[in-house]
């Protein structure tokens, strides 16, 4: 069974920092591109970070550049999405997706929700 649970999400201020992990299974891992999105509210679901299968290639949202950081551990399974110097703007629920290039496999996680406020 395929799983990619999110966690780490939560309320900070701005300026605050979080990390976001997300943990898969039922799949191989280490085959996949991995990647962060999120949704706010009335908008569409953006793509907030990318990362390739070995972690060679990585791409962010102008948004994020400079201040998030994506990152994983393939013997561990395991994305993660550091978040610093938070924003007002970051408020969303944040989703992580595997996608191997060459099946057209995609999975989805249920999302964490990021609260960004003072």
């Amino acid at each position: 069974q395929v799983q990619l649970v999110e966690s780490g999400g939560g309320l900070v201020e701005p300026g605050g920092s979080l990390r976001l992990s997300c943990a898969a299974s039922g799949f191989s891992f280490s085959t996949y591109a991995m990647s962060w999105h999120r949704q706010s509210p009335g908008k569409e679901r953006e793509l907030v970070a990318t990362i390739t299968s070995a972690g060679i290639s990585i791409r962010y949202a102008d948004s994020v550049k400079g201040r998030f950081t994506i990152s994983r551990d393939n013997a561990r399974n395991t994305a993660y999405l550091q978040m610093n110097r938070l924003k007002l703007e970051d408020t969303a629920v944040y989703y992580c997706n595997a996608y191997q290039i060459y099946s057209g496999y995609d999975y989805w996680g249920q999302g964490t929700q990021v609260t960004v406020s003072s």
